[in-house]
């Protein structure tokens, strides 16, 4: 499937993961609109996508969710890379506060919902929701058990979608370390956990973000895959 022409939502297009998904479908000639919950990075990602448009919207707000998809016409496809950093827990299970962790599902889990309960009726059947989740969800480590159980909703809920929206198609992509400004924001020791790691996989290093954009893009391709998560990781997931 040619991306040439067709429109592209990227939710959480101002930065890392998204903003090189937004990069790569301009470059196929895809018409590209990047949203996020701030004016000043959308005008930022504006200033370094040019060809794109822009649009500011609060996907932990359903209202305004209803309301941005009720005003535009339906997107062939949509990569939903929003993420709340901020609410990332790195601490062991008998420190967590339950209330405020569970807030790390706002926006990755309750957003996405939001997203494909008002976005799907207007969407090209045929085009895709591209959901991102991460490694933590197959490979726990200690400290992060919500995060864990965060990312694997995620998984589930694109198996869920994509029954529930056909013949819109639902799919994942589930990226390892890539090098993005959260990479960088990483609490510094756990940071270098990470990188000791990456030492030990088959593709001893952090991804790019170009590498992992292009799994965006296959799944907005290929028109006969839905229901799937794709692992962009390094080969995270066969080393011991």
């Amino acid at each position: 499937m040619n991306l040439d022409g067709r429109r592209v939502l990227v939710i959480g297009g101002t930065s890392g993961i998204g903003l090189g998904v937004a990069r790569a479908a301009l470059a196929e000639g895809a018409r590209v609109t990047v949203a996020s919950s701030g004016a000043a990075k959308v005008r930022a990602a504006l200033d370094r996508l040019a060809g794109a448009e822009g649009a500011v919207l609060d996907v932990t707000d359903e209202g305004a969710v209803a309301a941005f998809f009720a005003g535009r016409d339906g997107f062939d496809h949509i990569a939903f890379t929003a993420a709340d950093w901020g609410q990332v827990h790195h601490v062991p299970l008998g420190e967590t506060d339950i209330r405020a962790a569970a807030s790390i599902f706002d926006v990755r889990v309750w957003g996405a919902v939001a997203v494909a309960k008002h976005a799907a009726p207007g969407m090209t059947p045929g085009g895709t929701l591209i959901l991102t989740n991460g490694m933590a969800a197959h490979r726990p480590q200690p400290g992060m058990a919500v995060t864990v159980a965060m990312a694997g909703a995620i998984e589930h809920l694109v198996k869920g979608l994509a029954v529930e929206l056909a013949p819109v198609r639902v799919n994942g992509v589930c990226p390892g370390a890539i090098r993005t400004e959260a990479w960088d924001e990483l609490p510094a020791e756990f940071r270098a956990v990470q990188e000791a790691r990456l030492a030990g996989q088959p593709l001893p290093r952090v991804g790019e973000t170009t590498e992992c954009a292009e799994a965006y893009l296959t799944l907005m391709r290929n028109g006969y895959v839905t229901g799937q998560t794709l692992r962009v990781e390094g080969g995270w997931s066969l080393s011991g």
